[in-house]
């Protein structure tokens, strides 16, 4: 015991209390060591001398719940002049003692605030008692006890360290006036509630999830309220920040398809009653695949950044502008004469991205084409609008490029080649002009080939190899899709069964697309494809989008869970392109994410959105796989981030059955 402490220990002061046959000690609180104590604590505390007791040090192994109920304590006694009566377990010896302790304040001579200890037997010794109270006394669940009025009857430490008084009232704790109120009527129509509300806190406003029932006063037998309190404000942020990202693109910062929806219905319902028009200028970088094939896709980030801010100094602030995708960019502009509006945006855009842009030390100058849609005579809703503004900025590229056209109903050759192409479609289903190639999916720490994502291909007979995001639109719209996924999936178990009879376990995974999922035979499908292949469903893993869990549908729930109960496994693709709601993953059985290549591509400024994705997969007990990872560099940071599996040309671009075969086989060999 050092020296100023000996100083406080004046044993004269306390003679009287020596004849208290009750154990009673003075406690330093800043020291965490007893100052005095009568013959009855001495010996309740296992000491063989006064000096001795003084001397231990009684807050080398004192918890850290402990410790702040002792400065709670310190506290009140200063600030409200309280007293505590409570059930302590002590440990004198190193032996548990529970007894029933009556605490105040005692003030130093120093002035400081010490603790005057009186302890009494406790009557209660059964084990799920004591063990109660401690839980009580450590948790961090805030538990108190109110009157029917909201006066406090009882805190633990949890909820005392959450509040700015002793004598703090519930209704006091909400941020919204309006909360305490709406909280009582539900308490009052079924006996209890829980609720999300930002509330009053000493360490400033924060999210607690709080749940309140009807109860008895276990002192008075009168009505009360117990109210418990975690705080969520984490997953307040995280959520927060994933309804952000399902309204506005990642890299650029702007609004998205789904946000350009919400404010073209709200624009309509303005304008209707002003006598206003509309119109949707669809924007379109001319070369830019040359950008992101010579210089790189961080350098093709970098542009589409900066494009992003030249378009939003080339509008008002009324008017819209969102990222599409890739290099498409939509402005929606409002006004009396939507003409003049049109061709004032076309001067200012086109003098925006006049100017030279510096990617990686050299200049890149960029010019946009430009289709133009006006509402109402060229579309009454967003979805038809778009496609005419698509045709029409079609036919400013075919005039040359960094132009502006006007939709007109004469732009049908793109409907045109859409026919021809749906009839080719028909041919090549009956000349089986199908192939599915396999992408490698790869161990993080390893390096090994783990899975390979099944990715469907068209041979044309005379045009060669279709990119599928030509001709699975078109799937999609005439119902084919479904023959086509039923193709997909049955090669694809084929082949798992064939990796497995060679030695090479691996999962596969197949896309499934919306128009699938509203299939009423896709179970059908599904069972028929496992049972002729003989495939182990636990080797097989659908691939869903985000866009196919907008809106709360109990058959997409119901669908999925059976789904599960066939063994497929279930992973969501291309996370973060515009629907992300973190509620929508908690409701659906998602067992892997697959982070979509514009965040591991992004730019080292947009990173963070990138991590706090994985953090959320982390929180949320999630299978991670990144997707795009096309550099070195990336798959470090992929790395960094302790995501277990990627996938991107860096391991291997998709592969006929065959050559991924063989990729697998060197692989083996190699390791």
């Amino acid at each position: 015991m050092n020296t100023s402490v000996e100083r406080l220990v004046r044993p004269n002061r306390y003679e009287g209390l020596n004849l208290i046959s009750l154990p009673v000690w003075v406690f330093d609180l800043d020291h965490k060591r007893v100052l005095w104590a009568n013959e009855a604590a001495v010996a309740l505390w296992n000491s063989p001398s006064l000096h001795e007791l003084c001397w231990r040090d009684m807050g080398a192994d004192m918890s850290a719940s402990v410790r702040r109920r002792l400065a709670q304590y310190q506290s009140d006694f200063v600030a409200h002049d309280a007293t505590f009566n409570e059930q302590w377990t002590l440990y004198p010896a190193g032996q548990p003692l529970p007894m029933n302790v009556s605490l105040r304040g005692h003030l130093l001579e120093d002035g400081r605030m010490a603790m005057l200890c009186e302890a009494r037997p406790s009557a209660v010794a059964e084990p799920e008692s004591l063990r109660s109270v401690e839980a009580l006394l450590h948790t961090a669940v805030m538990i108190s006890l109110y009157d029917p009025h909201g006066c406090t009857l009882y805190r633990n430490p949890a909820a005392r360290s959450s509040v700015h008084r002793l004598d703090e009232r519930l209704d006091e704790r909400f941020v919204d006036p309006a909360a305490y109120p709406q909280l009582m009527r539900l308490l009052a129509d079924s006996g209890m509630a829980t609720q999300t509300l930002a509330v009053r806190t000493a360490q400033g406003e924060r999210w607690h999830e709080i749940s309140v029932r009807r109860c008895k006063d276990a002192v008075t037998g009168g009505d009360a309220m117990l109210v418990s309190e975690a705080d969520v404000s984490i997953l307040k942020r995280t959520e927060a920040r994933a309804q952000f990202l399902a309204l506005h693109d990642a890299l650029t910062g702007l609004p998205n398809r789904s946000q350009v929806m919400q404010r073209f219905d709200e624009a309509v319902g303005r304008i209707g009653d002003l006598g206003e028009q509309a119109a949707l200028l669809f924007i379109d970088l001319d070369h830019f695949k040359n950008v992101n094939d010579t210089l790189g896709h961080a350098a093709g980030d970098a542009l589409l950044v900066e494009v992003a801010r030249r378009l939003r100094t080339a509008v008002r602030n009324s008017d819209l502008v969102a990222r599409l995708g890739g290099d498409e960019f939509l402005l929606l502009l409002v006004g009396p004469d939507i003409l003049h509006e049109v061709e004032r945006v076309r001067a200012r855009l086109m003098n925006a991205l006049a100017e030279p842009m510096s990617l990686l030390g050299q200049s890149v100058h960029i010019t946009p084409s430009v289709g133009v849609a006006l509402y109402p005579q060229d579309g009454q809703n967003v979805d038809t609008l778009l496609r005419n503004a698509d045709l029409a900025m079609y036919s400013a590229k075919e005039r040359g490029r960094n132009d502006l056209a006007f939709y007109d109903a004469g732009m049908s050759e793109a409907l045109n080649n859409r026919t021809s192409l749906e009839a080719d479609l028909r041919l090549a289903f009956e000349r089986e002009e199908f192939e599915v190639h396999y992408q490698s999916i790869v161990d993080v720490a390893s390096g090994r080939t783990v899975g390979a994502e099944a990715l469907v291909r068209w041979r044309h007979p005379e045009r060669g190899m279709i990119p599928p995001d030509v001709f699975i639109p078109v799937c999609e719209g005439n119902g084919s899709i479904r023959n086509l996924g039923r193709i997909v999936f049955n090669a694809a178990a084929r082949q798992q069964v064939a990796w497995a009879a060679a030695g090479h376990v691996l999962k596969v995974a197949v896309n499934l697309s919306p128009r699938q999922l509203r299939d009423p035979e896709l179970l059908a499908d599904l069972k028929a494809a496992l049972q002729s292949s003989g495939a182990d469903p636990r080797w097989l893993q659908l691939e869903l989008t985000e866009s196919m869990f907008l809106g709360r549908d109990p058959a997409v729930l119901a669908l999925l869970n059976d789904i599960q109960t066939l063994g497929l496994g279930l992973s969501l693709d291309d996370f973060g392109t515009g629907y992300s709601n973190l509620a929508y993953l908690q409701q659906f059985p998602i067992q892997t994410l697959k982070i979509d290549r514009s965040f591991v591509q992004c730019l080292d400024v947009n990173r963070p959105v990138a991590e706090l994705i994985v953090a959320m997969c982390r929180l949320m007990k999630l299978g991670v796989v990144a997707e795009g990872v096309e550099t070195t560099e990336q798959l470090a940071w992929v790395r960094a981030q302790g995501i277990a599996q990627s996938q991107g040309f860096l391991h291997s671009r998709p592969l006929p059955a065959a050559a991924f075969t063989a990729l697998v086989v060197v692989d083996c060999v190699a390791r």
